[in-house]
């Protein structure tokens, strides 16, 4: 898969809770750096830390607003909205970087504010 076909999958694995095969999309030796899970290395240990997400959402949806793609790099600005199970709503703004190799997911970052997902972190976070 070319870039933007893995950036799109992407988008919709996680639209479609199906996150086994979202985690398909990374390489073995994954590298990503995330807001709120901090640094994650490897796809098994990305696996097993998204084995735990549908429990903290009762419903989630990150939409791409825009999507920016160059050779193995693209750029993504989206907006996450959710439902914690709970009731409370998530509503944030989000920034993702994407570095794709081989048709995989080598290395992704992703900025947002974090205040809106304390809902679901937990306490003293």
């Amino acid at each position: 898969m070319d870039t933007a076909t893995v950036v799109n999958r992407y988008y919709d694995l996680a639209n479609t809770g199906k996150w086994d095969a979202w985690c398909d999309l990374f390489a073995v030796d994954q590298v990503m750096d995330e807001q709120l899970a901090g640094h994650v290395e490897g796809r098994e240990t990305l696996r097993t830390m998204m084995a735990g997400f549908p429990a903290m959402y009762a419903s989630f949806r990150n939409s791409p607003r825009e999507i920016i793609v160059d050779g193995e790099k693209a750029g993504v600005v989206s907006h996450i909205s959710a439902v914690v199970p709970g009731g409370g709503r998530i509503e944030a703004g989000v920034m993702n970087y994407f570095h794709v190799v081989g048709g995989e997911i080598v290395y992704m970052a992703n900025f947002h504010d974090t205040t809106p997902f304390r809902a679901v972190l937990p306490a003293g976070s």
